[in-house]
């Protein structure tokens, strides 16, 4: 069967999903939309089913494009992920507020499992639930208690779904509800089918000390100074620790592709091919995969934020800082997931009903500092920042860092405050969320997590990274015909038929990667990026991490590596040091360093971004702005840090 996973925001769907189908599971888009969808298969002792995880959702009235998505599917036979069984996720300690929306789809007829997730939870908060009296007012559904955060359950669903009921049952509420067409009707509606669940008496509390724990915690985390400090002492926490742990793996996969690249060009014969793989391919990829430890730790940290409940805590307190900027408190969802990629983040800010508190959220957040800047940010500050400690404890790197991250936030703050004057809003906005308990994060689904970021993350950068080494490298090897006069030239000066053989070397691969075609079109740009303190080369890079900001160091890498064919081949950041300008200084200086940090931290430098704000606003004339006017604040701010240190 087509099973759909159905559920409240908060409840857990995710933790049964991934319970149910471990690794066996994808993620693209539904149909037409940007919306996530997520599939995996599950086997029962009878037969192998697609389960189908959908956005959270509190009603099928849609109020947002997530809900919209849910209302389509459901209402639809014809589309292609109408389910033909339900499995409902239910927190059994919120329960009646659960039920509305599973009172809804139990009236559209479909064989459903009612899933009542957390109910040791329910335990604990002194919460005693009417099972009987539950499944008599649904008998037509089957329902099972779980605890997904420690895989209890899992045979109860498996079994629960081989015994699912089809065929035609009395309705709770409301068979017509469906076709309602007003706000008033659907609210009317839905104030009608929570009043009548309320009266079933379903459950009863008895005193508990969790509910007065969780008072407390809150009390502090979301107080309005002390839950500030709170949030920027954790994500300071966090940017030391990345800098901390990730460095030993760090060298290790470093070190792993400077001994491939060697091994390769030692031992393959002569040749493009060896050419090709040995100063294209190795080290443009493996400039890139050197960073994954520090991606995968960020990514650890937010799913260890998110599975405890601090995350929403962070959301519900940001609101009141949001508001004065034009937006609300919804907009840091898609603010903070864009910490992890811009992309998704954009696309999340489908939840957020209001359009230009939408809208303004989608232009700034590509300011918020992405992974992918990470190998950027990574790269530039060993080169340029030293690695010394402030009060022996706190790097001085780990604190460069966190200032990347908050400028970003500063500035996306700032760009939604000028929008916010210049953009007519419709009606007012409002944001209306819950907080839920406090868990214990669960180390699978933190695992999961990372695993599918990390995964995503090489493999949709390692395409982009794989087509512009192989391009890169070809313009660097090859050139005009003027290219072997000019190396001709060079052979016959005298101080370079008195230099060493390694000189010889090379002054040849510096003169043929300037005359080859890469060289000349650098060259042509170098003016315009002259005076933020580059050259041709970082100009290259520039350029080339338009597709992807993380394609920066690999194009660096391909740069340096090439007419490298010695087998005591360098790190990256080692050839980066030792590179000087014509004057003799050093190219990477702490004013050009800080100047490609600040340019970084503006920039827009990602083409698939501007791709899904334009499908998101429906319109080209938005990303364009957006374009034009990060890169005129990226250079601006570049030039300025630049002219400051130099």
């Amino acid at each position: 069967m087509k099973i759909a996973l159905f559920g409240n925001p908060n409840t857990g769907k995710s933790t049964i999903f991934n319970m149910l189908t471990g690794l066996r599971q994808q993620v693209g888009n539904f149909p037409g939309v940007t919306v996530d969808k997520k599939k995996g298969r599950i086997a029962t002792a009878q037969s192998q089913h697609q389960l189908t995880d959908f956005p959270g959702t509190y009603s099928i009235f849609a109020r947002s494009l997530d809900e919209q998505v849910v209302k389509e599917v459901l209402t639809n036979p014809q589309h292609p992920d109408y389910p033909e069984a339900i499995i409902y996720v239910a927190d059994a300690a919120n329960l009646e507020r659960n039920l509305l929306f599973f009172s809804q789809l139990y009236d559209l007829g479909f064989p459903i499992l009612l899933v009542l997730n957390m109910w040791d939870r329910a335990g604990q908060k002194g919460l005693q639930i009417k099972l009987d009296t539950l499944q008599s007012n649904f008998p037509a559904a089957s329902v099972v208690t779980a605890n997904a955060r420690i895989a209890l359950g899992k045979e109860r669903i498996l079994k629960a779904i081989d015994e699912l009921a089809v065929g035609q049952r009395a309705a709770f509420h409301d068979t017509a509800f469906q076709a309602l067409q007003s706000d008033a009707e659907q609210t009317q509606n839905s104030d009608e089918r929570l009043q009548k669940i309320r009266s079933l008496g379903l459950v009863t509390e008895a005193p508990s000390k969790i509910s007065n724990q969780s008072t407390r915690l809150d009390r502090m985390l979301t107080h309005r100074i002390y839950g500030y400090l709170i949030f920027s002492a954790i994500l300071l926490v966090i940017f030391q620790l990345i800098f901390s742990f990730a460095s030993i793996p760090m060298d290790f996969i470093d070190g792993l592709f400077v001994r491939l690249s060697s091994w390769s060009a030692a031992h393959l014969p002569e040749g493009v091919l060896s050419k090709l793989l040995t100063q294209g391919l190795i080290p443009g990829i493996g400039g890139v995969l050197v960073f994954v430890p520090q991606i995968a730790i960020l990514f650890f940290f937010i799913a260890l934020l998110e599975e405890s409940g601090y995350l929403s805590r962070v959301v519900f307190i940001m609101d009141h800082l949001m508001r004065p900027f034009g937006l609300n408190g919804k907009s840091v969802v898609p603010l903070l997931s864009s910490v992890a990629c811009a992309i998704p983040g954009i696309m999340s800010a489908r939840t957020i009903s209001d359009w230009k508190e939408r809208l303004i959220t989608i232009l700034v957040a590509p300011f918020m500092s992405c992974s992918a800047r990470i190998p950027v940010y990574t790269l530039l500050i060993s080169l340029v920042i030293p690695k010394i400690y402030i009060g022996g404890f706190l790097s001085l790197q780990g604190l460069v860092l966190f200032g990347l991250y908050a400028l970003g936030i500063i500035f996306a703050l700032g760009t939604a405050l000028l929008l916010k004057l210049l953009v007519k809003s419709r009606t007012p906005g409002f944001h209306l969320m819950e907080l839920p308990d406090y868990k214990t994060p669960r180390l699978s689904n933190v695992g999961y997590t990372v695993y599918e970021k990390v995964r995503v993350f090489i493999f949709d950068a390692g395409k982009i990274i794989v087509a512009i080494s192989i391009i890169l490298w070809a313009l660097a090897s090859y050139g005009p015909s003027s290219r072997e006069q000019a190396l001709r030239a060079l052979h016959q000066e005298q101080n370079y038929q008195q230099a060493e053989q390694a000189k010889q070397q090379e002054l040849d691969n510096a003169l043929l990667l300037s005359e080859s075609y890469i060289g000349h079109f650098g060259k042509w740009m170098e003016p315009a990026i002259a005076p933020l303190g580059y050259d041709w080369k970082i100009g290259i890079a520039l350029l080339s991490s338009f597709a992807a900001r993380e394609v920066f160091v690999g194009s660096l890498a391909t740069i340096y590596a090439v007419g490298d064919d010695t087998d005591t081949q360098k790190r990256l950041i080692e050839k980066l040091k030792e590179e000087k300008t014509d004057k003799g200084q050093a190219t990477y200086s702490l004013a050009t360093g800080a100047s490609l940090l600040v340019f970084y931290v503006f920039a827009m430098q990602c083409m698939a971004t501007l791709a899904v704000v334009k499908r998101e606003t429906n319109t080209w004339s938005w990303p364009l702005l957006q374009l034009v006017f990060m890169g005129v604040v990226a250079y601006l701010s570049a030039f300025l840090v630049f002219q400051l240190l130099v």
